[in-house]
């Protein structure tokens, strides 16, 4: 039982070059969800609702039994994961259950579920909502996981800009205030409505639908303005920063591994197995592990 467990995780989880049915799986899983979202947005408009109602409820129903088996099968394979904190099988089992991907996975089916149980919800909302299967990607990709472990990383950074950010909003928005209430006091009658003003001016959107006309709000403006350059740009090489040194950090531990491995003159299967694992789970690409383990063998 516990190797076609290991086997059904292998072909659900993001597979390498080399398993075939793995790829297939993956492939055919991620253009599902695609055709999904393209279907979600043709639903919207009410022409082609109305001419293809029967193709699109089918090929939701399709998807959903999809998505619900491999959903069944994710809870049933995790058991054989010996990489899991949790050393049960309830235990791994709730702890996928519980986990981002796992809640992902089961909100990709909950819409299509809940008008069977509860006949009165607004579908507008429930097609919306089907629009989290773009995050079931997440299995096949690391993005999601890297973007919030570089903000991790740099979160002290990242709090300081934020904290800048803050301090910026505040200050235009409440001397905007001044500066506009008496010549437009339906646009800024209030420092919290200024702050509409002041968040779009910082963020560099700018829409153009409120903007000072007073010498002195144009130039309170156009310091706004400025600053907002300023902690963007800041708050985007904090994330950018982050992201090179998460990912040249994971390249110095492969490259200690395969170091480690190679030290002896011989690599073992475990060995391997355990450095593939990394490169897998580090999203390092095959060609450059193989260049990896060139010029370490050189070196030897």
């Amino acid at each position: 039982m516990k190797t076609y467990q290991q086997r059904v995780m292998e072909i659900l989880n993001k597979g390498n070059n080399e398993d075939a049915v793995s790829r297939a799986c993956d492939i055919f899983l991620s253009i599902l969800i695609i055709l999904n979202l393209v279907a979600v947005c043709l639903e919207s408009v009410e022409s082609i609702n109305q001419q293809y109602h029967g193709a699109l409820v089918a090929f939701e129903w399709f998807s959903v039994s999809i998505f619900l088996v491999e959903y069944i099968l994710r809870i049933w394979s995790i058991a054989a994961d010996n990489r899991q904190a949790a050393k049960t099988a309830t235990g791994r089992r709730a702890s996928y259950i519980f986990s981002f991907t796992g809640l992902i996975d089961l909100a990709a089916i909950l819409p299509s579920i809940l008008p069977l149980i509860m006949g009165g919800v607004d579908l507008r909302w429930l097609r919306v909502l089907r629009l989290v299967r773009l995050l079931k990607i997440s299995h096949y990709s690391s993005a999601l996981e890297d973007l919030f472990s570089a903000v991790y990383e740099e979160r002290r950074s990242f709090a300081a800009a934020l904290y800048l950010m803050a301090i910026a909003l505040f200050l235009s928005s409440s001397m905007m205030y001044l500066a506009e209430y008496e010549v437009q006091p339906e646009n800024f009658r209030s420092i919290p409505k200024t702050m509409w003003w002041s968040l779009i001016t910082l963020t560099t959107v700018g829409y153009g639908d409120v903007s000072p006309i007073t010498p002195l709000g144009q130039v309170i403006g156009a310091f706004t303005a400025l600053m907002g350059v300023c902690t963007v740009a800041l708050l985007t090489g904090i994330v950018a920063s982050a992201f090179s040194s998460q990912m040249a950090r994971r390249e110095a531990i492969f490259e200690a591994e395969i170091n480690a491995a190679m030290s002896d003159g011989v690599v073992t299967s475990d060995e391997r197995q355990h450095i593939e694992e990394l490169r897998e789970r580090y999203n390092i690409p095959e060609e450059h592990a193989k260049q990896i383990f060139a010029l370490l063998a050189d070196k030897k």
